[in-house]
């Protein structure tokens, strides 16, 4: 007895035993025997009654399938096979793990064809569509996630008093984010599953994204922006192996492509919401002194929207099936997809089709999974050994990427993302660092210059803008509710002057001598005043905070830059779509990086706002296919197991091109355009000869 009780477990590896001999049941099922020999059809004997079930076929009344429910009782034949089919799987404990490892290899294998074959009957069709758009709003609050940040850094850096060192660390720490929430959660994606990692991502990102609206100082606001850019960074990754594992090999390229444009209405939707919302200054609140909430903030909260949306549908769709096959799971994988089945059959107007698969192969188990009981150890010790186990398997699917079987197509993948996140985020916020500083030149080119005037008893209460004032005398003047924006005061005397409620924008004094003068509820600070002589002068209720004191006329103008950019994307996002399976994944990425790299030599003649804005839209609608089929290819390339993990891996690299391109191609603007072009053309050519040489993946099968 003691012996046979050991048999009736035999570890992780049989927990899921009962599913290799689990049979649909169907009275009306004649029997299903497809070519490729990996369907069994209902060719079993009629079972007795008494040992049928009501949920037998996970059904309610209204012939809605239950995800998980238990496909029914097993028969007394079935118990008996079961048991004659332990004794040998009794010695898998003994036999080599290389032995193991090649026959879970041919497993998946045959599970790749008939999963193929499966994918095909259950059709194209509502459910598809329905995943689409759920998943389209997690993308879309990615591409919000993107701009977010640029466009409220005018309105913030002035109301939380940041420094040009403050404000280039804010435009990057979004993107060291997405970079280390890409690897972990797209690692975890392949432990846990893409369903629940992909709500644990959303999640992150909806809840720092609020609280990031609501904090006021910088170094909180940072932090919200960096788990929030965590969070968002984990779902790209999963998004795209989450979705792929429901289409068919026929549909994956093209709808995996018109995914893809979801990015382009995020940009689209941040850029609209940024210019109807961030403006109105007045769309806030203040809670005495201290708390401020402007409107840019409102932008910030209305910009996590998408990524609420898509959690809450995301709730009422199913795991990933084939990923519920490579761990064993063989009666919820088929559930899901008797689910995805009759939901396109019902779509079309067939409901009566039945869903002829009873038997899927499921890969050889060859990891072993202990459950920690309640009992063992204290909270944290339990959670420690599932934190080191789960970080043990991680890395070594991270390890498995660069194997001899996949080192080469990842190094070379990993230049190609690299050389691509380069050029295109160091250039996209080049575009408008460069409209801003022709504007800059324009503005400046315009300053009015007033010398050695001399003005006594008169109040100014009006603005001075983009004006210098040399060797003036100003005495017995008032400067009462004024506001001074750009405007420079060298060489001047001021006596007995009074300044009351003055708001200034880059105004300076420099060698000025001020006397007996008195400022009162000014934002003049010490300073503004540059080796300047201050004598005898009182200040009362100086000014506290830093406050929006104009609104800038050519803010529009960033908006309509990145309006404009994102939507000129979508011909690429179409004609990329249409033409992903035709033509194939590698010559899109290649031919796009090439196109993009000559539409880089045209920005030397980009001498006006309007010619730079032109080149911007040119050069995102030429490269927006190389990403698209760049997120194509990354998915085929790897085996289920290891697929959000690899695009993790190398949607992470990408992300640290991003931080690269960012800070190398600012820091030329105004100084010369040679470098960036430069630098962007050469990636792009060397990144798109390389990609010639991966394998093309459009007639394969999803390992």
């Amino acid at each position: 007895d003691g012996y046979r009780n050991t048999n009736l477990y035999q570890g992780g590896r049989e927990k899921n035993q009962v599913s290799d001999d689990y049979r649909y049941q169907d009275g009306n099922y004649e029997g299903y025997v497809p070519n490729d020999g990996y369907y069994h059809g209902g060719d079993e004997p009629a079972h007795e009654e008494d040992a049928q079930s009501d949920v037998t076929e996970g059904h309610d009344e209204d012939d809605e399938v239950y995800e998980g429910e238990y496909q029914g009782i097993p028969h007394p034949d079935d118990i008996k096979a079961k048991q004659k089919k332990r004794a040998p799987a009794a010695d898998d404990e003994y036999r080599d793990h290389a032995d193991l490892m090649a026959e879970r290899m041919e497993d998946e294998e045959q599970l790749a064809h008939q999963y193929e074959n499966i994918i095909e009957e259950c059709g194209h069709g509502r459910f598809q569509w329905t995943l689409f758009f759920v998943l389209g709003l997690a993308l879309m609050a990615d591409g919000v996630e993107v701009f977010v940040v640029g466009f409220v850094l005018p309105s913030a850096e002035k109301d939380m008093c940041l420094s040009s060192s403050n404000k280039g660390m804010l435009g990057l720490i979004v993107y060291l984010g997405m970079m280390v929430g890409a690897v972990v959660l797209g690692g975890l994606a392949d432990k846990l599953g893409r369903k629940q990692c992909l709500i644990i991502s959303l999640a992150i990102n909806a809840a720092f994204a609020f609280l990031s609206s609501f904090v006021q100082g910088y170094g909180f606001f940072l932090f919200c922006r960096l788990i929030s850019g965590l969070g968002i960074g984990g779902s790209l990754p999963i998004v795209f192996a989450y979705f792929s594992e429901f289409l068919s090999r026929e549909k994956r390229g093209e709808h995996l492509s018109w995914l893809c444009m979801f990015w382009m209405i995020g940009g689209i939707f941040a850029s609209a919401m940024a210019w109807s919302i961030i403006p109105h200054y007045g769309w806030g609140f203040s809670m005495g002194t201290k708390y401020h909430f402007h409107s840019w903030r409102v932008f910030v909260l209305v910009c996590s929207l998408p990524c609420l949306a898509s959690l809450v549908a995301l709730k009422f769709m199913p795991e990933s099936p084939r990923f519920l096959l490579e761990i064993g799971k063989h009666d919820e994988a088929w559930m899901i997809l008797k689910q995805v089945h009759d939901t396109n059959m019902r779509a079309k107007g067939e409901p009566e089709r039945v869903f002829t698969v009873s038997y899927i192969k499921t890969p050889k188990q060859v990891d072993e999974f202990i459950e920690i009981q309640s009992s063992t150890g204290t909270w944290y010790q339990r959670w420690l050994v599932r934190f080191s186990t789960t970080f043990k398997q991680v890395w070594d699917n991270v390890l498995y990427c660069l194997t001899a079987q996949y080192r080469m197509n990842t190094l070379i993948l990993a230049v190609v993302w690299f050389t691509m996140a380069l050029s295109y985020y160091g250039l996209i916020v080049w575009f408008p660092d460069m409209i801003r500083y022709l504007q800059e030149e324009a503005y400046e080119s315009r300053v009015k210059i007033f010398e050695e005037e001399e003005v006594s008893h008169f109040t100014f209460n009006f603005t001075l803008e983009n004006q210098i004032h040399r060797n003036g005398e100003y005495k017995n003047d008032k400067f009462i509710g004024m506001k001074f924006k750009e405007v420079r005061f060298e060489d001047s005397l001021f006596e007995d002057c009074y300044f009351e409620d003055v708001t200034s924008s880059e105004t300076f004094f420099e060698n000025c001598t001020i006397m007996s003068s008195v400022f009162y509820n000014t934002d003049l600070y010490e300073h503004k005043f540059i080796n300047c002589r201050l004598i005898n002068n009182t200040f009362l209720k100086q000014k506290e905070g830093c406050h929006l004191d104009f609104e800038e006329d050519n803010d529009f103008l960033i908006y309509l830059v990145s309006f404009l950019g994102s939507l000129s994307v979508l011909p690429g996002n179409i004609i990329s779509a249409l033409l992903m399976d035709k033509i194939g994944r590698i010559k899109m990425i290649g031919g796009s990086m090439l196109i993009s790299a000559v539409c880089c030599f045209f920005l030397f003649f980009g001498n006006s706002e309007s010619a730079m804005i032109g080149w911007q839209c040119l050069f995102c609608g030429a490269s927006i296919a190389a990403w698209n089929a760049l997120d194509v290819i990354t998915v085929e390339l790897y085996p289920t197991d290891k697929r959000a993990t690899a695009f993790g891996i190398l949607n992470g690299l990408c992300k640290f091109g991003a931080i690269l391109g960012n800070s190398i191609f600012a820091s030329f603007v105004g100084i010369t355009k040679v470098v960036p072009i430069l630098l962007a053309s050469s990636a792009l050519v060397g990144g798109g000869l390389l990609a010639l040489r991966l394998p093309e993946t459009r007639d394969q099968v999803l390992m």
